[in-house]
């Protein structure tokens, strides 16, 4: 998606940062999301929309807008699915068909743990993007360029570009060698190039991103905090509201802008006269604007925060502009809108009951609907029981 908007800004002569949206798409997947970029009028967009098809993109519902677009300004999102060559795990003798209708209907009804996609942290890197987000928390400018940089156990042009600015700092020379696609990458160097390898010059380097972007490192590191406390309240308490958890008690929690008024610290009472629901428990996402829960999980947090040296972050970054106020997320999440067929591979339906197939050859058309920041990725892998 980067590499799109950058793309785009050259093409009409616009800084990256011109461009908004309310949430970043997936790497892997064909991808719709409306977007919007100052000092640019339809007729410019159209003029340039021939380039934009030989990128294997399409612009379109092109039109003067007036606002601009911010992170979180989404409903939700929706997902067409294919997972193909479906069998049983070992072990599992249950007729493969009934296993996937049940399995499906499970996670309709109960939901699923509503962790953050592993695709947030860059899956299989060397260097996940949390740990860029807490460096940047702790303002270690200069130790978040070289994590940035940190090249992959490949040998591509990429990754030698990367290796030898680590061996080097020299950033002029490692733009010669960075590929004219890697666009972020090459306007962190023109910044370093221009202004050095200090504190300073690194500051500066990370002002070459968009706000958009340099505030999602540290969102990174929050989200990865959160899939660890979302672990231990489950590992802890199970499924039941006790004492001291957050409890939502609006109807719909808007990740981005749920307010703490609607956040409840479960009683004693409470938890003995089982008032609230599991569906309604809330942890908080770290910011500067959130209250923890009050048992052990609160504990939990306050150590983890010792243990990476943010006892006394205020979860603002002034040398980057940088403010995160934190928000709630439900710890179980349900799909909705969920439809599903099963077909042959060729693409031949096939009745869920009576005609019998070959089912090494059976696929799995899955349609569905998530709130926003949900991660289909996550869903999958609770309907499946098995990593992506």
């Amino acid at each position: 998606m980067f590499e799109a908007v950058g793309f785009l800004a050259m093409k009409l002569g616009v800084i990256p940062s011109d461009f908004s949206y309310a949430g970043l798409k997936d790497k892997k997947a064909v991808t719709y999301q409306a977007m919007v970029v100052r000092k640019v009028t339809p007729e410019r967009l159209k003029n340039i929309e021939k380039e934009i098809e030989k990128k294997r993109m399409n612009v379109f519902n092109i039109r003067s807008v007036d606002d601009s677009l911010r992170l979180g300004q989404l409903k939700g999102n929706h997902f067409d699915i294919i997972i193909r060559n479906l069998r049983n795990q070992i072990n599992d003798s249950r007729n493969l068909k009934d296993r996937i209708l049940e399995a499906i209907e499970n996670v309709k009804n109960k939901g699923f743990v509503n962790y953050y996609g592993p695709q947030r942290f860059g899956m299989g890197r060397k260097v996940h993007t949390d740990q860029i987000g807490l460096a940047l928390l702790r303002s270690e400018m200069v130790e978040a360029v070289k994590l940035f940089l940190t090249p992959e156990d490949l040998d591509d042009p990429v990754n030698r570009a990367k290796k030898y600015f680590l061996q080097t700092e020299d950033a002029k020379g490692t733009l010669s060698l960075m590929p004219e696609f890697k666009v972020r990458e090459r306007a962190l160097l023109e910044s370093l190039h221009r202004f050095g390898m200090t504190e300073e010059g690194c500051i500066q380097a990370w002002f070459s991103f968009p706000h958009s972007m340099r505030i999602f490192y540290v969102h990174a590191y929050s989200s990865k905090i959160w899939n660890e406390a979302v672990s231990y309240r489950l590992a802890t308490y199970g499924s039941r509201v006790v004492e001291g958890d957050l409890v939502c008690l609006g109807e719909d929690v808007d990740d981005e802008r749920f307010p703490n008024s609607k956040v409840h610290l479960v009683t004693e009472e409470e938890e003995s006269a089982n008032t609230y629901a599991i569906h309604q428990v809330v942890l908080p996402v770290l910011g500067y604007n959130i209250q923890y829960p009050k048992n052990k999980v609160g504990q939990w947090y306050q150590e983890i925060l010792s243990r990476d040296g943010l006892q006394t972050c205020s979860f603002k970054v002034p040398t980057l502009k940088l403010n995160a106020p934190g928000c709630y997320r439900q710890i179980l999440k349900c799909p909705y809108n969920v439809s599903y067929q099963l077909m042959e591979e060729h693409g031949t339906d096939v009745k869920l009951e009576g005609s019998h197939t070959d089912e090494a050859t059976l696929s799995l058309l899955i349609s569905f609907d998530l709130d926003a920041s949900c991660y289909a990725t996550v869903c999958l892998r609770e309907i499946m029981k098995h990593d992506l």
